[in-house]
């Protein structure tokens, strides 16, 4: 239904068409696809029986519902549970779905079903949908991330049904499925609400098994498609892509540092983990470092954690998940490369060096402009919250909702619920932004199109920095 139009005319296929005869860049192709899930989502849960509040939800509320599930953040201004219906749940889960695969990713996975021929741009959209370059092979590409994906829902769902069958009985499987999707996706999205509304999985903070089921869930889908890709790829290839190991060891590296962080500040304060046994602190912590990879799920309050705490979930939420996954954030592949840029103009190299390989100039300047846009986001966000939330509400607290939102992370310390009209939107844009990417976001709007940029030869410029 998101994905047909009038004449019985395919989305997608006008969007490839106008695509094709120079009228969209396939970038903007898929941040339109996204803002048109966006629109269809939030209509249907502005439908009466969409939630439990009489004659609807006011449209800013669904929009920021919609975004919010579209852009597999988790940030809410209702409880999943107690503000929807089962109707309105439904609608929430299959934005979560299509956001985090893409509406194009769907749409030429249900074509090639169907055996639809599709032509070069249009395989090639697909593949720049989940962040991929090799055109070539993207009906393979296409239908790998569609196995991926559902094989690991399927699993995690299966996986939490038990677990959850002797608190919520035959609602277990309706509870898992969701919870499942929503954890993959990294959305953060929660029918917990049943228990306690805004709980989250605080309520089953000493559950090493759901826990643990949850988090796997998490850093499997942050890890990108790509990887996934490479890895099932490793029997023939016999070796895996730089992109994969730089992935995986950043992965591990940010989980293990932010488990020890939290670890460390949190294990005498009374509001977190301070009451808790040596075990249940250890996988308190961390679960924290995994979430803040742009889950959205918690299982300490949040609000009571220690201000350098805070400062570190800023530090991880901004960095986010790895390109072409299901999480936000500037991407550790980006971080990493900024990393090793500074450490090559220290050690006086003009090119950063991984690995024994050189980074090029363009994807060094790349890196740096989507940290640089990433950074104005969060901050012109954080002025917006300080002035739009009830007085009292902290700089730092506006910050962390401003970095979640971009990050599409969905973690909150309480600064959602008591946002103002004009926050709700600036949340709503940053969602967005954050979700397609800063220069996907910035080339979208910008007035020149592929094809009108010209090179020019010009004088160097003379310039002392430093």
């Amino acid at each position: 239904m998101l994905s047909r139009i009038s004449n019985g005319k395919n989305l997608t296929d006008i969007l490839k068409h106008r695509a094709k005869h120079g009228k969209l860049s396939p970038t903007r192709v898929i941040v339109i696809s996204f803002l048109v899930v966006v629109l269809c989502g939030t209509l249907l849960l502005m439908l009466p029986f969409s939630t439990t509040t009489p004659g609807g939800i006011p449209f800013v509320d669904a929009l920021f519902t919609a975004t919010s599930a579209t852009c597999v953040t988790g940030l809410v201004v209702f409880d999943t549970f107690t503000g929807f219906t089962l109707f309105g749940q439904v609608v929430i889960i299959f934005l979560i779905q299509i956001g985090g695969l893409g509406l194009v990713t769907l749409t030429t996975f249900f074509s090639l079903a169907l055996g639809k021929r599709l032509g070069f741009k249009s395989l090639k959209l697909a593949t720049e949908s989940v962040n991929f370059d090799n055109a070539l092979a993207a009906k393979k590409i296409v239908y790998t991330v569609m196995k991926i994906t559902f094989t690991f829902e399927a699993i995690g769902a299966i996986l939490l049904i038990p677990a959850f069958f002797s608190t919520f009985g035959l609602r277990a499987i309706w509870i898992s499925v969701f919870t499942s999707i929503s954890a993959f996706c990294n959305a953060g999205f929660d029918l917990f609400g049943i228990l306690e509304p805004y709980s989250s999985l605080m309520l089953f903070a000493d559950s090493w098994y759901i826990l643990t089921i949850v988090m796997l869930l998490i850093v499997f889908g942050g890890l990108g498609f790509i990887v996934w890709s490479d890895i099932l790829n490793f029997k023939t290839a016999r070796k895996l892509l730089l992109h994969t190991r730089i992935v995986i060891f950043m992965t591990v590296a940010l989980i293990i540092t932010g488990t020890l962080a939290f670890l460390t500040i949190e294990w005498n304060n009374p509001a977190t983990m301070g009451n808790m046994s040596n075990e249940q602190k250890l996988l308190s912590s961390l679960f924290q470092s995994v979430t803040c990879r742009t889950a959205g799920f918690n299982s300490i309050d949040l609000t009571a954690l220690n201000p350098l705490s805070k400062v570190i979930s800023i530090f991880l939420m901004f960095i986010g998940a790895a390109p072409g996954g299901t999480g936000g954030g500037i991407k550790i592949t980006t971080f990493a490369i900024i990393a090793m840029t500074v450490i090559g103009v220290v050690r006086g190299r003009e090119d950063p060096i991984i690995s024994g390989k050189r980074i090029g100039k363009q994807t060094v300047y790349k890196s740096m402009s989507i940290i640089s846009i990433a950074m104005l986001v969060v901050l012109i966000t954080t002025l917006i919250f300080t002035f739009d939330t009830p007085a009292g509400t902290s700089i730092l607290d506006c910050a962390f909702e401003a970095v979640s939102a971009f990050g599409t992370v969905g973690l909150s310390v309480g600064v959602t619920s008591v946002m103002g009209e004009a926050a709700k939107v600036a949340t709503i844009i940053t969602m967005l932004v954050g979700r397609v990417g800063p220069i996907a976001m910035a080339m979208t709007f910008s007035m020149t199109t592929s094809g009108q940029s010209k090179r020019a030869v010009l004088p160097d410029a003379k310039i002392i920095v430093g």
